[in-house]
């Protein structure tokens, strides 16, 4: 299982690249492999602010479809549209390629409730 060091995660098996006062969040490659194969990404929040842990979108796999939590609050500024004709790429590549939507977050104390890879490997027992 992929855990890169550099990034954050939530225990809602999502990751978050921190640049600036700017988060890429996608979800991990735990979490691509227990949905299985992913058929459907729906980001609908773009340029909406939004709180820490609120609904942003849904993935949608083979087996089932799961809400997506923002990591940190602040303005949804992107959305990977490549997801919206090929939402394999998730699956393919959940840390680079795969990535869903861009945050202007707003509170950056927030970082500071992230998980470490350590944490995160933890969580899922890895």
């Amino acid at each position: 299982m992929n855990i890169p060091s550099e990034l954050k995660y939530t225990k809602d098996h999502e990751w978050v690249r921190i640049e600036g006062d700017v988060a890429t969040v996608g979800i991990t490659d735990f979490a691509q492999s227990e949905l299985g194969d992913i058929v459907y990404v729906e980001v609908e929040t773009v340029d909406e602010t939004l709180d820490v842990e609120e609904v942003f979108g849904t993935v949608e796999a083979v087996k089932t479809v799961s809400d997506l939590f923002l990591p940190l609050s602040g303005e949804i500024i992107e959305f990977n549209e490549r997801l919206e004709d090929e939402p394999e790429v998730v699956n393919n590549d959940p840390y680079r390629d795969g990535w869903m939507i861009k945050i202007k977050f707003s509170n950056p104390t927030e970082v500071d409730a992230l998980l470490s890879a350590d944490d995160y490997k933890a969580l899922v027992g890895a």
